[in-house]
């Protein structure tokens, strides 16, 4: 380890260094970074997705927690893309939500005024009341939901 830190060969921090996009970003169409972890940790601990081997699936609750929230399953399910998909988060190496559901929740999350994107970046910013929002609905495991 002297001899890398000698070298400048020391181990760096992957993903973005700016601490906005390690929070929340768009990943093609939908939420990534430390949010999004959140949003499918949060739907995985209670029990709204579930893994079934390599693929993903929502469940009976959680189409009824995805519809309650404001989203339509019906076209989604129509879609020529799949309704859930993870996606390695490339800042936090663990798994956010794609899909045509992943892409529909920050579509939602928009629509409520909760947060909008960054102009030329794919940064996306939440407003203090739309996290506050976005937390009580995403919560963590072990935490009750509010809302």
């Amino acid at each position: 380890m002297g001899l890398a830190a000698k070298g400048g060969h020391m181990r760096t921090r992957t993903g973005p260094k700016d601490p906005a996009l390690r929070k929340a970003r768009v990943c093609y169409n939908h939420l990534a970074g430390q949010l999004g972890v959140r949003m499918f940790d949060s739907l995985l601990a209670r029990d709204y997705l579930a893994e079934d081997g390599d693929s993903l699936k929502l469940t009976t609750s959680g189409q009824s927690f995805v519809t309650g929230f404001g989203i339509e399953l019906q076209p989604l399910r129509t879609s020529r893309r799949p309704l859930c998909k993870s996606c390695l988060d490339w800042s936090a190496r663990r798994t956010h939500l794609a899909g045509a559901l992943g892409a529909s929740f920050l579509d939602r999350f928009y629509t409520l005024g909760w947060a909008k994107r960054r102009s030329g970046s794919r940064v996306i910013m939440f407003k203090n009341k739309g996290e506050r929002n976005f937390l009580d609905q995403f919560p963590m495991a072990g935490f009750k939901n509010r809302g």
